[in-house]
């Protein structure tokens, strides 16, 4: 892929443990687009100055000075990335139906992996009481999208078409930080005894060089942050 050396870094907006701007971060290093990233600690995410670039009061969010673009949620800024700077369609298609079923598997892991790994690790590890019934009805859901995943990617490696694509490396980011908080049953060794096309397919996209230096990224400034 050719460089986007004479673009001005893009500014994202992250926290260490948060998967969601790390999802961002891999797809700005596949497509070679230099970034700069500014960690947030989760008080200074609901006041100024950052309130004012996301009213959410969440991260990720991105300034581009490329572009002058503010942009915040994760998919959303995704989404941008691809359209302004995978000219040559490296993580996308632009034949139908394969480019709308790259942003259908986009919109699966914003609505259904993002949300319920997180509040399975919510419910295990910060909510102030035990409650069992929460507990297991999110890990339940996250079998499930295993299984979604698992059926999907039988007999293919990608999940859409030929190659990794931006929905692909999508899932990696809260796949690793599930699996830090969450061993025995959801260690990938146990994971690949039912579900042997999702671990396949995770293992390739978790090695690709970019993904592969963002995780390793992700792991040094979690381990700095404690």
């Amino acid at each position: 892929m050719a460089q986007n050396k004479d673009l001005q870094p893009i500014t994202l907006y992250s926290h260490a443990g948060g998967p969601n701007p790390w999802k961002v971060a891999m797809i700005l290093a596949e497509l070679n687009v230099p970034y700069k990233s500014e960690y947030l600690t989760f008080p200074e995410l609901k006041k100024e100055p950052y309130e004012k670039l996301c009213i959410n009061g969440r991260v990720p969010a991105i300034e581009d000075p490329n572009t002058n673009v503010t942009l915040w949620e994760s998919g959303a800024i995704v989404e941008y990335l691809i359209e302004t700077y995978d000219k040559s369609n490296s993580l996308t298609y632009d034949t139908v139906p394969e480019k709308f079923q790259v942003k259908q598997w986009l919109y699966f892991q914003a609505t259904g992996q993002g949300p319920y790994f997180g509040q399975a690790i919510w419910f295990e590890r910060y909510h102030q009481e035990k409650l069992p019934s929460a507990q297991q009805r999110y890990k339940d859901q996250v079998l499930r999208v295993y299984d979604v995943l698992n059926r999907a990617l039988e007999g293919r490696d990608y999940l859409v078409g030929d190659k990794c694509t931006y929905a692909d490396i999508s899932f990696i980011a809260w796949d690793h930080r599930f699996q830090i908080v969450f061993k025995g049953e959801f260690a990938i060794e146990e994971l690949e005894k039912k579900y042997p096309n999702y671990v396949r397919w995770h293992k390739a996209v978790a090695a690709r060089k970019a993904v592969k230096e963002v995780l390793e990224e992700n792991d040094r400034v979690v381990a700095a942050a404690h």
